[in-house]
């Protein structure tokens, strides 16, 4: 019997997870990708000597003990992989930048310094530190409460037992720690105190998020990829690629085709058509659903959730090759703002950034790469965009008001400045065409993690979806377990046994 063929659409990791174990059970799959390069979001370019990663800034679950540890080998994400570990989260410098604290995993430390800047706050400081404690200890911290098992495929006694099993986060869907992070920052008396909980991560996440981070932290939990998350992309392209599986870079798909509501093909931009037993999109939810397929195949709740949810706001990334060392500094740093930064009438009062000083292959010796990540509004730019006079103007004006405020915490870097690499939301969704331009898909919130997004669409037959589109939060396992969670269905449907050798 011939072997079912599948067409993947995106070479994203959750793309490349579904591709390595289509090849893996049986299936002759091909990817295509609208990019020149695999990983999506989870990218590197070259600015002269010096490298640029804009992708996986800090990898869950690096070491061996975990269930998501052990998804990273079955693709052959981390044979070999170089990771540092994460021992500080974030460096936070109040706006004067003559003092900061070091959001660290040491738990002692920092409910020390936290009682030191704040003693009016010891209650509140002492609860925060217990639940981080609490989850540090938490098998949920395991798996970051993903189960490998598709929704598909889940019986009701299964569906039950997920929610036993959950109980313990359920209480993150209600009560203080459910509330965006600028909310509950308003619980502590201390302004700074407030503001370093504010801006901890992003204002608009809920705090348990925060909470779930320091508890990695913690737990030894996170490392950083020293080569580049290229390196942790180009080890699943190779395992899917030594398995047999194809990839075409530089093609985008146009539409899926489809028959007697069955997919059966794509349309490419060259006006090439591909047919195929299966499709799997693992690109962007709302040109998927919307475009490529018309709109035809929705229900109520695809509707509601693409009219209503929110998605993660896109960053302006402005990175810097820069003729200096910063052996010293935190990986990542965040300054608070005594005069912010306006992006289209937008006040953004922290500079939060990526310093590559943890390997030698971002820059040559004795330079370094420095990388500024701002939210943003993706409006703006897609509107900006088309006048490209003033969408230039405001990149340079911006990019020149960064560096105005790095010269007061690092004096003479704007003289040490040899490459500049700016990036707005419109960059992200050109090369990605990421709905708004998003890093990560769907924001954490009680109604996203309340529902469970199904990997299939309503009313249309052999078709899947993987990515952060179906598992809200996105990251790096996120998306690696939709692309497989497709497989485990095409297998339950075939009847065959699904496979992970």
């Amino acid at each position: 019997m011939s072997k079912k063929s599948i067409i993947i659409i995106g070479a994203g990791l959750a793309g490349l997870s579904a591709g390595c174990y289509a090849q893996m059970n049986g299936y002759e799959s091909r990817i295509f990708e609208h990019h020149s390069k695999p990983g999506g979001v989870a990218a590197v370019w070259k600015r002269g000597e010096y490298l640029i990663d804009g992708g996986i800034h800090f990898l869950i679950c690096h070491k061996p003990g975990s269930s998501i540890y052990d998804l990273y080998t079955e693709i052959g994400a981390v044979d070999n992989l170089a990771v540092e570990d994460m021992t500080t989260y974030l460096r936070f410098y109040d706006a004067t930048g003559s003092k900061h604290i070091d959001l660290t995993g040491d738990l002692d430390k920092l409910e020390a310094d936290f009682l030191e800047i704040s003693p009016e706050d010891k209650e509140e400081i002492r609860s925060f530190i217990k639940e981080i404690r609490s989850l540090r200890d938490s098998p949920l911290l395991t798996d970051m409460g993903m189960d490998v098992t598709p929704p598909e495929l889940k019986s009701r006694f299964g569906s039950l037992k997920e929610m036993w099993q959950m109980r313990g986060f359920m209480k993150y869907f209600y009560g203080k720690f459910s509330k965006s992070a600028r909310t509950y920052a308003k619980r502590f008396q201390n302004p700074w105190l407030r503001s370093i909980i504010e801006y901890s991560f992003s204002p608009d996440i809920a705090i348990w998020f925060v909470i779930m981070i320091l508890a990695s932290v913690a737990a030894g939990m996170i490392g950083l990829i020293k080569n580049g998350c290229h390196e942790f992309v180009n080890r699943i392209v190779g395992t899917y690629e030594s398995l047999g599986g194809k990839i075409q870079y530089k093609t985008t798909v146009e539409k899926i085709i489809v028959e007697d509501d069955k997919a059966v093909g794509v349309l490419l931009s060259d006006g090439t058509e591909h047919k195929a037993d299966v499709i799997v999109s693992a690109a962007d939810g709302k040109s998927t659903i919307f475009n490529l397929l018309d709109g035809r195949y929705t229900d109520e709740k695809i509707e509601k959730r693409y009219a209503t949810w929110k998605p993660y706001d896109p960053t302006f990334i402005v990175s810097l090759g820069v003729a200096r060392t910063f052996e010293d500094d935190a990986p990542l740093t965040g300054f608070l703002l005594d005069d912010p930064i306006v992006i289209n009438e937008k006040k953004i009062k922290i500079l939060p950034l990526r310093v590559f000083n943890y390997s030698d292959v971002f820059a040559p010796e004795g330079k370094s790469v420095i990388q500024i990540m701002l939210e943003t509004d993706w409006e703006y730019w897609k509107t900006l965009h088309e006048n490209i006079e003033e969408y230039v103007a405001d990149k340079e004006r911006i990019a020149k008001e960064v560096i105005q405020r790095l010269e007061r915490y690092y004096p003479g870097i704007s003289s040490q400045i040899e490459a500049t690499d700016i990036a707005t939301p419109y960059t992200t969704w050109r090369y990605t065409l990421n709905y708004r331009g998003s890093p990560m898909g769907w924001q954490m919130t009680r109604a996203s993690l309340m529902e469970v997004i199904p990997r299939t669409l309503p009313g249309l037959e052999n078709f899947y979806m993987a990515g952060q589109w179906v598992l809200a939060g996105g990251g790096v396992p996120g998306c690696i377990y939709t692309g497989r969670n497709v497989v485990r269905i095409l297998c339950k449907k075939d009847g065959t046994k699904f496979r992970i050798e």
